[in-house]
This record gives structure tokens, C-alpha cells and sequence, in this order.
């Protein structure tokens, strides 16, 4: 802006004119003036102008401080022609004899062009946050070069108040103040001259001569934009001679866009009256030939004050960018590190420090200033300690270590710390400087991560890892004292029926209590580790018989005696099966003992479970020959090891035959003829059940397809569905697709499920046998009676038939409890109008029985064994 003092009795002039146009249009009038930041303020205000309103219009305007108020009022020179020209967007590509960049606080956009007269503010963009003014003039005040004196506003509370009388009114005004600008700015500029006095007679250097001695381009343009004199430097930068610049515009020079760039920064320049310095890389072709130039524009005026062009100046400011922009970097880094730093003189007086140094310690900067880092003293590090850190600094110049520090608050830290010296130019020291980071938080990480790695996150108790470690000490000190040690295995029998039922929240629940009465029955020098997920291991030590291993064996056990209460409020019973190896007897390492007591406890778990059992050497033979078995069952299905043989059923009244039952056998070469009742359970174990299952149910089908092409008519053929089977989300469709591959119409199809499995899941089972029934398919529940059955889901299964299990069927009908319970299952099959099936019929008696009380269907060695297909001629039934 330009720095001229308006005469208080100037001011007074101007408010009387003010006052009397505010009068004759019946509104309140306001002058602005620019201050020294370039914002507008309040200058004169009219008679009964509210403060609130003066508020309103001074926001909107300097919220918008590159706002362009439209000039109406008679301008006074050429200046006003490039002030007021639409400015252009500003391209993102500098040319490299000019450098102009935009500037947020005074670049003049074309969408902020406030209009002299709005009638109604609430429909002008401009003014439509402050509706409350009504109706409101705004004019711009100038002076004589065009550069922004402030504005004058006239307003009023009604929309429409203000007219176009109104606006000729201001605009008279406006001529008035700005006549006034005109004469203060000549008498100034005379004041100014007879200070100076007159020039020296002395001969002076020409122009020419004087700017051509400078490095920096420097040039002067006058009111219409041409140029008028430049030094020698501008020749060589621009690459041309003067000749051909003198009496050129930006646009001859350069073209349009780029010219429109430079007049923007001159108009800026005139519109604030003040030099404009900005700065800007070059866009050089290689990175390391940018240069930062700074270009410097100014007004030129008059004697008078009138506007007589633009001058500029641009300089090289390379080396002083790269200072600058290693300080701000440096000084960036300082404050905005996270870790603390603190600067100290030679003595060790503290000079400086940053924001994350009194964040950590609590200190704030003014506290520390002029201190000695030994007010942050935790006295945990003697004198030798700090002697050593200081010899290291003195002869190497940084010392790098922990340090334990106390805060303002007293707690003590621990810290990371790297102090540096600094010396000056002839080498003496002159600072230290000293970086750290808190490491509370990795302290406490390392604790919790080895926490983790030697225990258990839910109970707390030592993990696999931590038991190893602590079982071959428990070995070196019973071989020590030549006593026995005892491991326990102790494995929840059933725990997957617990997450299944109630959520693994409440499994969990279930074994943190668990775990603690499991610690309260071993003593203090005893050890008790969980391994797994429902799995611990108690090391019990002194023992010197087998009986004292029993009794400490009893003592784990009660703690099964009494339900667990979960946060359902269920009452809830757990069972264990243990395993228990003896030290030296059953193995004199960790890992001996630890896989002699796993193979005990998987013996007292196939003998009923609920139970605890002793290593014997035949349990390593029994585990040697699962090992076999389960390996040569990886190759069964490849090596066309499986086959299947089909037991007849039978309908009890006219003994013909209803459908044939697929039975599952296995030759392997090198291990023979084995069970299935051996295979299944270890299939189901290392999870290719899923596989034999989907080969069984696709080989059944293939033999029904083959018969009905013979014309043999069979009823359907049952196959048995495991559980894992049916637990799979995909086993519907897995059956649609053996049925479309083979062909086998699905009413030839039954698919048993044994009930236990339904059970685990009743919701899924409903769902998907429903899914199985309406594509045909009949179902029944196989082995019913020998789980936990629930009637409530029993009733909602699709199903078609129940299955007399043989366990029941045995001994019929001279065992009074299996002849009423066989009774009871078919009355209630025949209740829920369910066919009835008993299998493992063997003898006449057995089938009578059965037959007297409406059992439907039977199947058995009474009838037949399974048999190969070849052999089941006898069985088919002839089309009636």
C-alpha cells in the first residue's frame, strides 16, 4: 500500500460528505481503509451505523481479500486500464526470463467481482451470507496510480432500499475522496523533494551505465506495458539485443500466455503500490541446473503521484533457498521429531530443547532453559558409568547407550539416547546435542512378548515351549536325587460338544477355571503347563511309587467332580482322560516321557474315557502300528485298495428284498484285511474321510446304475454319511453332483446319518437334509438310540426312516431292558410315521420279534453278510 497520512482535516471532509449522502438516501455509509497487511479496515463511519453490520461487510469482504470491487467512479489514468483487466489463470510452467507466482492473499479471481449496486443481498453470491443488510453499495476507492486505497459502502436493513440515485450519489463521493488522494499524494511527494533537497551538481553516472553494472536483470516498462530501458544482464538471459526489446510489449516478446503472466504481476504491484517479491524454481531440463530466482516488481510515480510504469529487478537466490531450506528443514526436523531432543553449551548447560523432550519428561521449555541435564538424575547409573559416557564424548565425539532418567513427576524411565558434539569452525567444542526416545512401552513389549513366548494368553500358564524347557530341568534333578518324576497328560474328554453348544467364550470361561483348580491340586514345587487347546500336562515330582503317582492322579481328578457354573448361569460337567509316564521306567528324556504319557492317555480315552491309564510298552507298538495304517491309507483310494460289499435289507412280512446297505472294506496289500471299524476312526483322524466318503457314495451309485441297465430292480442303496461329511457347507451339492456324473436317478438313493452327528449341529442338519429329501433322497438315522437324542429335534429332521441299533437287537428277545427298548424306538418311529429298520438280526427268534411288534424292515446275518456284487443274484426283487 502506499504510506501517506490522511490530514485529520481531510477525514472530516470526507465524513461531512459521507454523512450528507448517507442522509439523502436515507442508509448508513462506510469508508474502508488498507492497512499495513493489506486489509481493510475501518476508516469513517456515518451517523447511527451498527457495529454489528460494520462487522458483517468487513468480514465478507476481507474473507475474500483478492475481491474486486467494480469501478464506476471516473478513473484518473491509464492505470486503471490494467488494474481493472480480468485476470487469468495462472499456468503451471514458468517462463525462465520472468518468474510470477500466484499469491493467495492478492491474486484476483473472476469469480469474486462484487457488483457496485445490489439490491437485494440474499440473490447476490457474493453477498448472500449477510442477507440482513438488505439492499447494499460497494464501491472501490483508488489512488491517482490505481493501486486500492480502500472502498466505500452505502447500506441499508430493506432489500431495494438502495437505487441507481443512490449509486450516482456514492459515485460522486468516491470522485471526491479520491480527488483528495490525488492532492495529499502531490503534496506528500513535494514534502518528500524539499527533504531531499536539491541534486547534486556533480556529474552522475548515466542509467544505462548504472544498471548495467548490476548482475541482476533489471527493466522498466512504462503504463502501457512496453518496455523502456533494460540492463545487459536482461540481454543475456532473454538471448536477445536490446534493440529488440526497447519499444516491445510482453505479448510481442513472449506470446500471450506467457505475457498474461507477467501483466498479472504488474497489475498486483499497482493495485497494492508496493513491490511484489516472489520466488520460483526454473524449470530447468536437468535437476541439477534449477536455479531460484527472485523477481522484484514495483510501481513507479509521478512527482504528481500519477503512475509512470512498472520497474523490475530479478536476482539469483539460489545459495540463500538452499540455506533457507536447510534451516526450515532442520528446524522442522527439530520440533516435529518424536524423539526428544535438548541442546546444552560446553558446560552442559541446557540451551535449547524440543517439544517431544518436555512432552516425555513433563518439563516445560522454560523450566529447562539454562538447567543441567543432572536434574533428569534416576541415581540408578554410578559415577563410573557417566565418567565412561563423558571420556567417550570428549574422545570420539558421541556416546550411544541406554540411560534411566527420571521426569518431572518422578517416575523413572528408561531411555535410548545418542549424544553428539558439536564443534566450531577452529574445532573447540561449542554444543551437545543429545537425542533420545522412551522405551517404556519396548521394555514392556519385550516383557509381554516373552510372556507370550513361554505362556499360555488364556490361562497364564506355562505353554509347550516353557513345559520343555521345565521337564528336562525336572528330569536333571530327579536323575540328581534318584528319584522317580511323574507326567500328566490330562485331556478334556468331549470339549468341541462345549465350543459347538455354548460359543468358544464360554469354552474359555470353562478353562481358566479349569485351570485354576487344576493349580490348586499340585503342590508349589510341582509343575502344571497347558499345551493345547482342552490339553495340560502336570509335572508331579518325589514320587516314589506307582501309588503315589495314583494318588496324585486322584487328587487332579476331583477337580472334575463339581460343575463348572459359566457366566450363562449353566451348570456345565467336564470329564478328563490322563496319561501318565514315570521317570526313569517309561523314558529318561523330555520327549520320551511327554509322548510315553500322550500314548496313555489316547489308551484311557479308547477305553471309555473319564478314566486315567499307565505307558506300557505296548502302547508304542499299538502307536507304531496307527502310524502304518495311517500312511498306507493315504494310497488306499489310488492303489484301488477299497471296495465295496452291500448287505441285503429285508421287509419282515413278505421277506423281499427293499434295498441293499454299501459297506466300506479295505485289502491292503502289505497290511491285509482291515476292519473298518479300525480304518474309519483313523480316516476321520487325519481328515480323508471326506474323500472316501465322496468315492464310497460315487462307487454305490455307479453299482445302482449298472443294475438298473441289467434290469435289476433293488429298492435303493444306503450310504453311510459321516459326520465330517455332512459338516461340510458343500456336501448338498457335492451329492447333486455324484447323482448328475452317474446318472442314478436320487429315488434309488438313501443316505444314513447316525444321530450323534445331527445332534452336533441340528440346526445345519435340518437344513441340509431337508435339502437332500427334496431331491428324493431318503434318509435315516443310523445307530438311533445310542446318543443323546433329542426328541424337540428328532420330530423337525426330514427324515424317513430310524435304525435300530444292533447293540439293541442283541440278545432279543430274552433280555428284558434291549426287547422294551426296541419297542420303544418303534412305536415312537411309527408316532412320527417313520419307517423302523433293525440291523444285526442273526437269528429266527430275533426277527420274530420284531416282526410281532410291526418293525418294518430288517437287515442282518440271518438273512446274509455283505456280499460282492457278483454274489447277490438271489436278492433281486422282478418287476411286478
Amino acid at each position: 500500500m502506499i504510506d501517506v497520512i490522511i490530514p485529520q482535516p481531510q477525514q472530516d471532509s470526507w465524513l461531512s460528505d459521507l454523512n450528507l449522502v448517507a442522509e439523502m438516501s436515507a442508509c448508513h455509509g462506510l469508508i474502508f481503509a488498507r492497512n499495513d497487511s493489506g486489509q481493510l479496515s475501518l476508516l469513517l463511519q456515518s451517523m447511527a451505523a451498527a457495529d454489528e453490520d460494520i462487522a458483517s461487510i468487513l468480514a465478507q469482504l476481507n474473507a475474500h481479500h483478492g475481491f474486486k470491487l467494480q469501478q464506476t467512479a471516473t478513473p484518473h489514468s491509464k492505470a486503471a486500464d490494467i488494474f481493472h483487466t480480468q485476470p487469468v489463470e495462472q499456468p503451471s510452467v514458468f517462463h525462465s526470463h520472468q518468474v510470477m507466482v500466484s499469491n493467495a492473499k492478492t491474486q484476483l479471481s473472476p469469480q469474486l467481482v462484487a457488483k457496485p449496486l445490489v439490491t437485494d443481498t440474499s440473490l447476490d453470491p457474493f453477498w448472500q451470507p449477510y442477507p440482513c443488510l438488505g439492499s447494499l453499495i460497494c464501491l472501490p476507492i483508488l489512488w491517482p496510480s490505481g493501486a486500492s486505497f480502500g472502498a466505500l459502502c452505502l447500506y441499508h436493513s430493506a432489500p431495494h432500499h438502495l437505487t441507481d440515485k443512490s449509486l450516482q450519489l456514492a459515485q460522486l463521493n468516491v470522485n471526491s475522496i479520491q480527488l483528495g488522494l490525488t492532492e495529499i499524494l502531490r503534496q506528500h511527494r513535494a514534502d518528500e523533494a524539499l527533504a531531499r533537497g536539491e541534486q547534486s551538481k556533480l556529474q552522475v553516472l548515466d542509467l544505462q551505465t548504472f544498471i548495467d553494472s548490476f548482475e541482476e536483470h533489471i527493466w522498466v516498462k512504462n503504463i502501457d506495458g512496453i518496455y523502456t530501458i533494460c540492463n545487459l544482464s536482461v540481454e543475456k538471459a532473454w538471448e536477445m539485443p536490446r534493440s529488440e526489446i526497447i519499444g516491445k510489449t510482453d505479448v510481442e516478446l513472449f506470446g500471450k500466455d506467457i505475457a498474461d503472466i507477467f501483466l498479472d504481476g504488474d497489475r498486483l504491484a499497482i493495485e497494492t503500490g508496493t513491490p511484489i517479491i516472489v520466488a520460483e524454481c526454473l524449470d530447468g531440463g536437468e535437476q541439477a541446473k534449477h536455479l531460484w530466482l527472485e523477481t522484484l516488481k514495483m510501481p513507479a510515480f509521478t512527482a504528481e503521484g500519477q503512475l509512470a510504469g512498472v520497474i523490475g529487478m530479478t536476482r539469483n537466490i539460489s545459495k540463500h533457498k538452499e540455506v533457507e531450506e536447510q534451516l526450515t528443514l532442520a528446524t522442522n526436523v527439530f520440533k516435529n521429531s518424536v524423539e526428544g531432543v535438548v541442546v546444552t553449551d560446553r558446560h552442559g548447560n541446557i540451551t535449547d530443547v524440543n517439544g517431544a523432550f518436555y512432552e516425555i519428561t513433563g518439563y516445560s521449555r522454560e523450566e529447562l532453559l539454562g538447567q543441567n541435564p543432572r536434574l533428569f538424575n534416576s541415581e540408578r547409573h554410578d559415577k563410573a558409568f557417566f565418567d565412561a559416557m563423558w571420556n567417550a564424548l570428549l574422545e570420539t565425539g558421541k556416546w550411544s547407550g541406554e540411560i534411566w532418567n527420571r521426569r518431572k513427576n518422578g517416575t523413572i524411565f528408561p531411555q535410548n539416547i545418542t549424544i553428539s558434539t558439536i564443534y566450531d569452525d577452529v574445532g573447540d567444542i561449542r554444543y551437545f546435542v543429545a537425542v533420545f526416545s522412551d522405551i517404556s512401552a519396548q521394555k514392556q513389549s519385550e516383557a509381554q512378548l516373552a510372556h507370550l513366548a513361554y505362556f499360555d494368553s488364556l490361562t497364564h500358564l506355562p505353554n509347550r515351549m516353557k513345559l520343555m524347557m521345565q521337564l528336562k530341568q525336572e528330569v536333571r534333578h530327579a536323575k540328581r536325587l534318584n528319584a522317580q518324576l511323574a507326567t500328566v497328560i490330562i485331556d478334556v474328554d468331549l470339549f468341541k460338544h462345549i465350543n459347538d453348544s455354548f460359543g468358544h467364550s464360554i469354552g474359555d470361561e470353562m478353562l481358566v477355571e479349569l485351570a485354576k483348580r487344576l493349580r490348586s491340586k499340585v503342590r508349589d514345587q510341582d509343575v502344571l503347563s497347558r499345551i493345547g487347546g482342552d490339553e495340560f500336562v502336570a509335572l508331579i515330582s518325589g514320587i516314589q511309587n506307582d501309588e503315589d503317582a495314583t494318588h496324585a492322579i486322584n487328587q487332579l481328578r476331583q477337580v472334575f467332580e463339581q460343575p463348572f457354573v459359566v457366566s450363562t448361569g449353566d451348570h456345565l460337567r467336564l470329564t478328563a482322560s490322563m496319561g501318565v509316564s514315570l521317570y526313569p521306567n517309561d523314558g529318561t528324556d523330555a520327549d520320551t516321557l511327554l509322548r510315553n504319557a500322550d500314548a496313555a492317555m489316547y489308551r484311557a480315552k479308547n477305553e471309555g474315557r473319564n478314566d486315567f491309564a499307565f505307558y506300557t510298552e505296548s502302547l508304542t507298538k499299538q502307536s507304531l502300528e496307527h502310524l502304518k495304517l495311517q500312511n498306507a491309507l493315504y494310497g488306499a483310494i489310488a492303489q484301488d485298495a477299497l471296495y465295496l460289499m452291500y448287505q441285503p435289507k429285508l421287509d419282515l412280512s413278505t421277506r423281499k428284498t427293499v434295498g441293499f446297505e454299501a459297506l466300506l472294506r479295505w485289502n491292503d496289500p502289505q497290511l491285509g484285511q482291515i476292519s473298518p471299524a479300525v480304518f474309519i476312526p483313523v480316516a476321520e483322524k487325519v481328515g480323508l474321510i471326506h474323500d472316501i466318503g465322496l468315492w464310497v457314495l460315487e462307487t454305490a451309485c455307479r453299482q445302482g446304475v449298472t443294475w438298473l441297465a441289467e434290469g435289476r430292480h433293488f429298492g435303493r442303496i444306503a450310504v453311510n454319511v459321516a459326520g465330517q461329511q455332512l459338516q461340510r457347507s458343500t456336501f448338498v451339492e457335492e451329492v447333486k453332483r455324484v447323482l448328475e456324473k452317474t446318472g442314478l436317478p436320487a429315488k434309488h438313493l438313501e443316505l444314513e446319518v447316525t444321530e450323534s452327528v445331527m445332534m452336533q449341529n441340528p440346526d445345519l442338519a435340518i437344513r441340509d437334509l431337508k435339502l437332500l429329501g427334496d431331491l428324493g433322497i431318503e434318509l435315516s438315522v443310523d445307530d438311533f438310540g445310542t446318543g443323546y437324542s433329542s426328541l424337540n429335534y428328532l420330530k423337525k429332521l426330514p427324515i424317513h426312516k430310524l435304525k435300530i441299533d444292533q447293540s439293541f437287537v442283541r440278545d432279543i428277545p430274552f433280555d428284558t431292558n434291549n426287547t422294551a427298548i426296541a419297542k420303544a424306538v418303534i412305536a415312537l418311529g411309527h408316532a412320527l410315521k417313520l419307517e423302523i429298520i433293525a440291523e444285526g438280526v442273526e437269528t429266527e427268534e430275533q426277527a420274530d420279534f420284531l416282526r410281532q411288534n410291526q418293525c418294518d424292515q430288517a437287515q442282518g446275518y440271518l438273512f446274509s453278510r455283505p456280499q460282492l456284487p457278483s454274489a447277490l443274484e438271489a436278492f433281486f426283487t422282478n418287476p411286478e
